[in-house]
């Protein structure tokens, strides 16, 4: 048996009035994700615990089978593993996000206009965060460029202990009341705007009609995760396809193998047909392989409605029709999970807790049922524990 998990980061959404009181999900032309709901099963699962927040991290540890009560330490460290970055005890590891600020004077007043600066390369942010570390850097921080806007921050010999905002949580409001509570990381946001303001990668973009990358934003501390191997867990050799760090990180850090794949951004321009093409070579050695697919999260989060829409029939039509077609055309037995890790509703602009709707293909399932969206999923099975999920699945419990 082969298992195949195909996660649209942040697909799930509330109803909208320019959609007709639909969801992205509803009005997305999707035949395949619809197929797998109506043949197989459908509903819901709470990939986030009360007492968390909804962010990719704690979601995607979930999907994978690990609790984030148990393991979950933040999400930079996670991206450092990712990075290749190796940390020692008594490091803290921070998210840097190379973000776009408004032109106000005081640092304080400024308003958050991109989280991603534009959705700045890697090419460029690397000459940005190579300057950043050779200005800010010393014994005991060190910066470490990672891809397009996301990027990492070590502090050796710090706690973790700070109440930090993710950017894209404040697009469009001011940042006074979400400054870091550490002087330290707050004067290095500061100097970082005085370093990147004239800063020749800025000079370029302003004249190209970009946002110019005008300051670092740090957030997402943690520490050193522990992770038991997937293959411990589940008896299963498997592998992760990400464009982000974030996922990459998960994986490595429960044994998986991450594969990267040419041409993947994280965004709705992503190489859809190399990752599918990347998930069904993997399927040769292995028997597990997590498929995921930022753009729909990244559309939610800039407000991109009809993007939105588009990212989720992308997704069916070039990553579930093919290993699905394929997986069936060559007679392989195989279970297929189609599921978001959070919603990111469009109407909010970032992450909510709300269960997200699964739906669960088997060889041999031959069933009548829903479509798959959000309200179809509300009549289904419902999965408490997210981190059970792939339990259920790997047991026949559903």
């Amino acid at each position: 048996m082969k298992y195949i998990v195909i996660l649209g980061d942040g697909m799930a959404d509330y109803p909208l009035d320019e959609l007709g009181g639909k969801t992205p999900l509803e009005i997305a032309r999707k035949p395949y994700m619809d197929k797998i709901a109506s043949m197989g099963k459908i509903g819901l699962v709470k990939t986030v615990p009360d007492n968390l927040s909804p962010g990719s991290d704690v979601a995607n540890l979930s999907v994978l089978g690990y609790d984030p009560n148990i393991y979950y330490t933040g999400r930079s460290p996670l991206e450092a593993a990712s990075i290749g970055v190796d940390l020692s005890q008594g490091d803290a590891s921070f998210r840097v996000n190379l973000v776009s600020l408004s032109d106000e004077d005081k640092y304080s007043e400024k308003t958050m206009l991109d989280y991603s600066s534009d959705e700045i390369t890697t090419k460029e942010a690397q000459i940005i965060i190579s300057d950043i570390n050779e200005k800010l850097g010393n014994e005991y921080l060190k910066f470490y460029s990672g891809v397009s806007y996301r990027h990492l921050l070590v502090w050796h010999g710090c706690d973790t202990g700070y109440e930090l905002t993710p950017p894209h949580d404040i697009s469009g409001k001011k940042i006074s009341n979400y400054l870091p509570g550490s002087p330290v990381l707050t004067e290095l946001m500061v100097q970082s705007h005085e370093i990147l303001k004239t800063h020749p990668v800025n000079r370029d973009r302003y004249e190209r009609g970009l946002k110019m990358a005008n300051s670092i934003w740090i957030w997402g501390q943690g520490s050193k995760p522990n992770l038991p191997s997937f293959y411990e867990k589940y008896k299963v050799k498997g592998c992760v396809i990400s464009a982000v760090d974030l996922v990459k990180g998960i994986g490595i850090c429960a044994s998986l193998d991450s594969i990267s794949v040419e041409g993947a951004t994280g965004n709705i321009n992503t190489n859809y047909d190399a990752k599918a093409k990347a998930a069904l070579s993997a399927l040769c050695d292995s028997d597990f392989v997590y498929v995921h697919i930022e753009a729909p999260d990244e559309c939610g989060h800039r407000f991109e409605t009809a993007n939105k829409v588009k990212a989720i029939e992308l997704i069916d039509d070039k990553i579930v029709r093919p290993i699905f077609e394929t997986l069936t055309s060559q007679n392989i037995d195989f279970s297929i999970l189609v599921m978001p890790d959070h919603p990111t509703p469009l109407s909010l602009g970032t992450h909510t807790k709300d269960p997200v709707p699964f739906a669960l293909y088997r060889t041999g399932d031959n069933n009548s049922g829903s479509t798959y969206c959000e309200k179809n999923a509300k009549g289904g099975l419902f999965i408490e524990e997210g981190h059970k999920l792939l339990d259920y699945i790997f047991r026949r419990m559903i």
